[in-house]
């Protein structure tokens, strides 16, 4: 590609990265860094959004190993999550990009059609076992960009005293109504129904996706029946008392706390919460999200991908492509997912998580239905359609107008 029209390209897409959507899951803080340095072949760079991890941390001395057996020394940054994209961007506008960048999956179709990352032909990464609906997250335009180091994603937790006094069995819920007719026994019970977060930002776009998406709705037709149908469900919900108000303010962290309360039946949530459960003090199960008809409902995809960034001297790619397959190997996936409560990208990692562990198994069959949310092509499009899509969700909710009205005007501004 041509440095100029490169440039172009870059600066564009440093003002949509601005509206990328990333769902907070990831912790704060981070420092700064610089890209690789062509001049030190024996130095790698690698950045990632995992300022939790310190030195001593088995993710930094796993980076080094890795770096050890590919033959340099890995000089490693962590940026908050939504630092990560903007630095990647300004890195590549100075040819100065890291080597190695792991990125939460939404950004990767605006860093790929800002020209920043190479493709998997390009680079030589084998991602022939991700589960195809994962991987998605990372292709536009039929490339692939990298490969997903791991994912989380949203499901149903639910208090098993709560439901038992409601005289509720969970293996009735199945779909949509039967998990409404288990909210109504819930409240007459005196209990509280089901908990989420509505709030207007990507985090009540992501909750809100598996009930789209569970209705059989696209994200290219807001205002289709079935979209109506998924908001119509919530603001029912709202109206017959099943759902607080406070979920138009909730984020997914209050929603929690709602939850973690022991006066909730259930709560949307996602992996990240399995720590907090442990910590509930109440016996506690995990449901995927059940489909309007049944089945099991797509929920979105969080989790990061490993790219490997365009650099001016190509040469580079060989060692990048050994660190990324160290990174994502067998062995190191299953350490490194089980330190970030991730559900492995490939089914022969996922079975060795169920092996250790079988309460994880709900999680892993919430993740093989899940999706990207720019799965579809959709790619840099997304931003646009979610911001509209929770400004429906805060108008219906909020009985400011209908559901059916919230989203014809949603659908209307997207377009």
């Amino acid at each position: 590609m041509n440095s100029s029209s490169r440039q172009r390209r870059l600066t564009a897409a440093a003002l949509t990265a601005l509206a990328v959507a990333t769902t907070a899951t990831a912790c704060g803080g981070g420092s700064g860094g610089t890209g690789s340095n062509a001049a030190d072949s024996g130095t790698y760079t690698i950045w990632d959004p995992y300022p939790q991890f310190d030195k001593s941390s088995a993710w930094a001395k796993l980076l080094d190993s890795c770096g050890t057996e590919a033959g340099v020394k890995i000089k490693r940054t962590a940026f908050d999550t939504s630092d990560l994209s903007n630095k990647a961007l300004l890195a590549a506008q100075q040819d100065n990009s890291a080597d190695v960048l792991i990125v939460d999956n939404p950004v990767v179709s605006t860093l790929a059609e800002a020209g920043v990352l190479t493709t998997t032909d390009d680079n030589k990464l084998d991602t022939s076992k991700v589960d195809p609906n994962l991987l998605a997250a990372g292709q536009s335009d039929g490339k692939t960009y990298g490969t997903p180091i791991g994912a989380n994603t949203l499901a149903l937790y639910y208090n098993k005293e709560v439901l038992k006094e409601a005289g509720v069995d969970i293996a009735s819920v199945k779909d949509w109504k039967s998990l409404t007719a288990a909210l109504e026994k819930v409240k007459k019970a005196g209990k509280k129904g089901i908990t989420f977060s509505a709030i207007g930002t990507e985090e009540g776009s992501f909750q809100f996706l598996p009930w789209f998406w569970g209705s059989g709705a696209k994200l290219t037709e807001l205002d289709s029946a079935q979209a109506v149908l998924a908001l119509s469900l919530w603001k029912d919900w709202l109206d017959k008392g099943y759902a607080p108000n406070s979920v138009i303010n909730n984020t997914q962290t209050t929603s929690w706390q709602e939850f973690a309360s022991g006066d909730y039946a259930f709560a949307e949530n996602g992996t990240w919460q399995l720590a907090n459960a442990e910590k509930a003090g109440f016996d506690y199960g995990v449901l995927p999200i059940p489909g309007a008809d049944g089945g099991n409902a797509s929920a979105p995809t969080g989790g990061e991908f490993v790219t490997v960034p365009v650099q001016g001297d190509t040469g580079r790619y060989t060692t990048s492509q050994k660190l990324v397959t160290c990174l994502t190997s067998t062995d190191n996936l299953y350490d490194t997912d089980t330190t970030l409560s991730y559900v492995a990208p490939t089914s022969e990692v996922q079975d060795k998580q169920i092996a250790s562990n079988a309460d994880l198994k709900p999680w892993v069959d919430a993740v093989k239905a899940a999706k990207g949310r720019t799965s579809d092509d959709l790619g840099t499009k997304y931003p646009k359609i979610s911001e509209q899509m929770w400004k429906a969700v805060q108008s219906a909710l909020s009985g400011s107008t209908s559901p059916k009205d919230a989203l014809t005007a949603a659908q209307s501004a997207v377009k």
